[in-house]
Order: C-alpha cells, then sequence, then structure tokens
C-alpha cells in the first residue's frame, strides 16, 4: 500500500523503499521496530506535526497537596503555562473587570472600542508587574508539574488548566503514517541498521561473484540522516523556549 496507516503499513513501506522483497535486507524485525521508534522520538522532539498544542483541566486533589506537583502522562512533553487556581471564575460585583463592563460596554455599541482595548491592556499591564506569571517547573522525564506557591492555599477540588504540548499519537490520527519525512527518516534509519549488520561481511564474495559491502551502505545512511535531520530542524522545528516548562 502507498499510502500507510498502519504501523505495519508503515513498515512494509519502509522495507519496499530499502529493496524488499528484490533485495534480502538484513535486519531482524525487533531492530525493525527499534528503529521507527527512534524515528517517532526525534520527530516528535524537532516537527511541529508530532505534537499538538494542548490544554488540561486538573482538578487539585489532597495528594497533589502534600506533594506540592502534579503527576502527568508520559505523552505530555513540555509545559508552557499554567492558569490561575480557582474554584469559579464568577466576580463579584466589586471586582475592577465587572465594574468596568457594566459602566463601558453598552458604549461599545455605539463608539470606538479604542478606550476599551486601552484600559484592558492597562489592567494586564498592572496585573503582570504585581503578580507576574505563576512560576511552574517541569521535566518530562520524571512526569512531575512542580507549582512555585503557597500550596497551603490550595484546596482541594479547585481546578488547575495546564498549557503544553502533547505528542500525536499515529494510531489515532493515521495521516502521520504518510508523513513524507517521516517515512523516509525511519527508512533511513533501517538503511543504517542494515549497513552496520553487514559491515562485518565487509569484502565478502558471495557465489556468483556479488560482493558484500556493508560500510559503504552505512556510511550513506549516514551522510543521508544527518542532512535528513538538519532539514527538519531548519524548517520545522519550533523554537525552544516555546516547549520549556
Amino acid at each position: 500500500m502507498s499510502t500507510p496507516e498502519t504501523r505495519e503499513e508503515f513498515k512494509d513501506w519502509c522495507l519496499r523503499e530499502l529493496g524488499h522483497p528484490v533485495i534480502n535486507i538484513n535486519v531482524d524485525d525487533d531492530q525493525v521496530e527499534d528503529r521507527i521508534d527512534e524515528a517517532f522520538q526525534f520527530f516528535r522532539d524537532f516537527h511541529f506535526d508530532g505534537v499538538e498544542r494542548w490544554y488540561l483541566p486538573h482538578e487539585v486533589t489532597a495528594e497533589d497537596i502534600t506533594n506540592r506537583y502534579i503527576s502527568i502522562s508520559d505523552n505530555i512533553i513540555g509545559i508552557t503555562k499554567i492558569f490561575s487556581l480557582g474554584s469559579s471564575q464568577v466576580r463579584n460585583m466589586f471586582d475592577l473587570q465587572y465594574q468596568m463592563r457594566l459602566n463601558d460596554m453598552s458604549l461599545l455599541t455605539t463608539g470606538s472600542i479604542v478606550y476599551f482595548t486601552q484600559m484592558q491592556q492597562h489592567l494586564r499591564l498592572l496585573d503582570m508587574t504585581f503578580n507576574g506569571e505563576q512560576p511552574i517547573r517541569f521535566n518530562r522525564t520524571t512526569g512531575k508539574v512542580y507549582i512555585d506557591m503557597d500550596w497551603s492555599k490550595a484546596t482541594v477540588g479547585q481546578f488547575i488548566i495546564l498549557e503544553g504540548y502533547i505528542i500525536i499519537d499515529p494510531d489515532t490520527y493515521v495521516k502521520l503514517y504518510n508523513d513524507r519525512l517521516l517515512k523516509k527518516l525511519a527508512m533511513l534509519y533501517i538503511k543504517k541498521q542494515w549497513g552496520s549488520n553487514m559491515r562485518k561481511f565487509g569484502g565478502l564474495q558471495l557465489p556468483g561473484g556479488v560482493i558484500l559491502n556493508g560500510k559503504e551502505i552505512y556510511d550513506e545512511a549516514v551522510a543521508e540522516i544527518q542532512l535528513l535531520e538538519q532539514q527538519i530542524r531548519d524548517a520545522y522545528e519550533e523554537p525552544p523556549a516555546m516547549m520549556i516548562g
């Protein structure tokens, strides 16, 4: 199938691209699976199509308050922002935002929105100056989001909204299996493995005069991988700061 939609079809495409079944590709099935995993790992780390921006509502538990951090799943690779804690977003009548909307909202239908926009920007500046962004720390290896705040003020049942990046599951979004660069990257990783397996037979002549040259296959694959990985990073990588929590 020219358009792979499953992992098995993706693997078959890579092997056919290398010459199978016309040529015997001397790579074990487990090695093929490992190289495909390696290609997906690189793609997710450096290609913006491998992840997507994501929002997770998290209800605070007693365990979170005791630990002073939130545990998240392994498919999340970056946390960029946390929205304010609170059990309700309803504002009281003495809130500045509430009073501004109460008194000025009716004017928006008849006049300019310049004043309203300026006031919103000014209020945002004041909030950033006196409150700032909520400090957070995250490492994808531990899967823990540390929120630098006074956890004694948090209560069970409050909600935290986390903004970050989540890995796109190819089994759910099968179009990922047909990504041109991902297919080529996986194929080259398998080619490199093939050359590595065959290097120990370098110069060995088979019946019929065929000479094995695994080193040439290996060196060619390494050079092609370097070019493709650099192309992906130059053209498709998000700025590093966007991926760090």
